[in-house]
């Protein structure tokens, strides 16, 4: 059975919950062996030492585009060409837009991506180089979906949303599979894996794996954008009142209703990072690992030493899921450091 054959209507971005599985993480590491890196995955004693746990860092800010992002597009953009796509359209706030475009070149299909008005030049500029079209809309969640359903509408394109995709899941997840499969080779078992959560995609393909190993799965999201945390207390996605924050890979207000359906019983713990947590991980991942990344990344980095001193796990993974960080940024880091 085809992948898009498990959806229930033909439309990608249809399938409930119920649908996704372990299995649809097998079969997306099967088609995308041949287009992603195999990324490594990092130890750091001088990360260990501060942790007071073993972290195995699993390096995706050196995918292809810079971010796990591509893994999830790759497999959609993938599906949606077999299908006869004309076209393909996606909101993001930057790392789903540059790995959309990159899967669109990759595939043959024109592609329109949106993006907020605040997003980072950097990343516009890389979902240009891609050769997608880019429209700078509003700032919110609700405005750039709104943006991309017109696209839809007037040009007849598909759209790869971020959070509600179900190829788009199981294709993040093959970033978790893969790091497991890293440690059990390096002679190492998780007891935990963290991770960023911002729409919820990543988070929710993790789960999908890691239940199958009993690990445990811990989210990390800004304190200044919560939305998992009151998804979980509302019992259902609610749009939160986000504030700046230095994340903007973690800035979506709402988390999606299928990633919801998927973590809301499997995750383990949500832990929130204040703003100077996240540079802070920035710092640790540059400073200890050598390695760099961005806010969201940092995110789940912080909160996975914040996990470790709590004495719950010994041998804990992280997905440190991209980095196009803005380059200011990283010289503001290395001045105050």
């Amino acid at each position: 059975m085809s992948m898009s054959a498990m959806t229930t209507n033909g439309t990608p971005g249809s399938a409930p919950a119920g649908l996704l599985s372990h299995e649809w993480i097998e079969r997306a590491q099967r088609r995308l062996a041949r287009h992603v890196l195999r990324t490594p995955v990092v130890r750091s004693d001088d990360l260990d030492r501060l942790a007071g746990a073993r972290l195995w860092l699993k390096a995706e800010n050196l995918q292809r585009g810079g971010s796990f992002k591509l893994r999830g597009a790759l497999l959609a953009v993938g599906e949606l060409r077999d299908r006869g796509s004309s076209g393909v359209a996606a909101h993001s706030t930057g790392n789903h837009a540059i790995a959309v475009a990159l899967a669109a070149r990759e595939y043959g299909l024109p592609a329109i991506l949106v993006l907020p008005g605040d997003v980072l030049p950097a990343k516009a500029a890389r979902v240009r180089e891609a050769g997608a079209e880019v429209l700078i809309v509003g700032t919110g969640l609700a405005e750039r979906t709104a943006a991309v359903d017109e696209v839809a509408l007037t040009r007849g394109f598909d759209v790869v949303d971020p959070y509600q995709n179900p190829f788009v899941v199981a294709g993040q997840g093959t970033a978790t599979a893969e790091l497991l499969t890293q440690v059990h080779s390096a002679g190492g078992r998780l007891d935990a894996l963290v991770l960023p959560v911002g729409g919820g995609s990543a988070v929710a393909g993790a789960c999908l794996v890691a239940a199958r190993h009993g690990v445990a799965v811990v989210a990390a999201e800004p304190a200044a954008v919560p939305a998992l945390t009151a998804a979980l207390a509302a019992g259902e996605p609610v749009t939160v009142p986000g504030l700046p924050t230095v994340a903007d890979g973690l800035r979506p207000d709402r988390i999606g209703r299928l990633p919801f359906d998927v973590v809301r019983s499997a995750l383990h713990e949500v832990i929130q990072v204040d703003e100077a947590g996240i540079v802070a991980g920035m710092r640790m991942a540059l400073d200890a690992a050598r390695l760099v990344v961005e806010p969201a990344a940092a995110c789940g980095l912080a909160a996975a030493v914040q996990f470790a001193a709590a004495g719950q796990a010994r041998d804990i993974g992280v997905l440190l899921t991209g980095g196009n960080v803005d380059l200011n940024l990283i010289s503001t880091i290395l001045a105050e450091a």
